[in-house]
């Protein structure tokens, strides 16, 4: 196991990634939120194989344990959902001391950490992600939101959880799409600090069918770090943090274009390569490293470009919340390993987009 400690203005948390840790979730909860009772967020894939041990544990640990199982998937991610989660909560008596388990993939987590956030104006919530996208990326940093019409994760709050439990046997049970779709936040990481990570995915892609216990570990740990830096420079987003949106402005679009049918992880790689090619037209970035990019990609099975029409993109692109007025904070790529952010108007964030496809 690796345990990795973030501290944020909401308080100091650890991150243990290793096998085998699920049945250590009440102890985690016990130590690190407290309180009488438990109350367990998940989905319909994830229940079927850990909600009955989640459970069991918390109930050892001594906590009444009531659960939610929520259908898998982004249609679930919205306003109705946060509602509805919000009053099974009041229904179980959970008090402002209570706490919170987000059992499941980067819906799920997100979902129940913005109920937690806003839960009697904030209770305690812990992350036990299970795919390999929200080990490491969004189970850390406090980020909850949910999805409105206009745009993905519109509505939300910096909420930190107590601790995250990044159990990496989990990933066993995701699908092989899953699998294939989280890896591309895992190219991101790569791309934006970590040059020796992208070049171990070039020579050996990191594929659910050879997947080793101890690279899986090995590669949430580095990217679960990487974010642990940026977090911790800049907890709300207002500077550095920004650099973690890499591939998303244009990947969000995408996503919402297909109506969330295709998955973050590759609307982000095709959101990646878009820009990639992009700086490299405007020479802000080397030819090698921009192909380099796209190999990587297509070797993971992922999309390397969007079908969707640049007026379309531009136009759900700008809604993102990355805007302020006129202008938008993009993220370019100036390397493997190095990113810029840059306020752009948004007539040149549409020229990125079109040239960049």
């Amino acid at each position: 196991m690796q345990t990795i400690a973030v501290s944020t203005s909401q308080g100091a948390y650890e991150v243990r990634i290793g096998p085998g840790l699920l049945p250590s979730i009440g102890r985690a909860a016990r130590e690190a939120a407290g309180g009488a009772r438990a109350f367990v967020v998940t989905d319909e894939n994830v229940a079927a194989h850990y909600l009955a041990g989640a459970v069991a544990s918390l109930e050892a640990a001594g906590y009444a344990v009531s659960s939610r199982v929520l259908p898998a998937g982004e249609a679930t991610k919205t306003m109705a959902s946060l509602t509805a989660l919000l009053e099974d909560l009041a229904a179980a008596g959970m008090a402002r001391d209570d706490c919170v388990v987000a059992l499941g993939g980067g819906v799920i987590g997100d979902l129940a950490g913005f109920a937690a956030a806003v839960y009697m104006r904030g209770c305690p919530y812990i992350q036990v992600p299970t795919s390999l996208l929200a080990m490491v990326d969004s189970s850390v940093g406090g980020k909850t939101a949910v999805d409105l019409a206009a745009g993905k994760n519109l509505a939300g709050a910096f909420w930190q959880p107590r601790a995250v439990i990044a159990d990496v046997t989990t990933l066993e049970t995701v699908s092989d799409e899953l699998f294939r779709d989280s890896v591309g936040e895992v190219i991101k990481y790569g791309v934006l600090g970590d040059a020796g990570l992208f070049a171990e995915l070039e020579r050996a892609p990191l594929v659910k069918a050879d997947l080793d216990m101890r690279r899986a570990e090995d590669v949430v740990s580095r990217c679960v770090a990487m974010k642990r830096d940026v977090v911790e420079a800049d907890e709300r987003e207002g500077g550095i943090r920004q650099t973690l949106n890499l591939g998303h402005t244009v990947g969000h679009a995408i996503e919402s274009a297909s109506g969330f049918a295709l998955g973050h992880g590759s609307c982000v790689a095709a959101g990646l390569a878009i820009m990639a090619r992009a700086c490299v037209r405007r020479g802000l970035c080397p030819a090698a490293d921009a192909a380099r990019i796209e190999a990587v990609i297509a070797a993971h099975g992922l999309p390397v470009t969007s079908d969707v029409g640049t007026g379309i993109l531009f136009d759900l692109a700008r809604s993102d919340k990355k805007r302020h007025g006129e202008r938008m904070n993009v993220v370019l790529v100036r390397g493997i390993g190095a990113v810029e952010v840059r306020s752009v108007p948004l007539a040149e964030l549409k020229g990125l987009i079109e040239e960049g496809r």
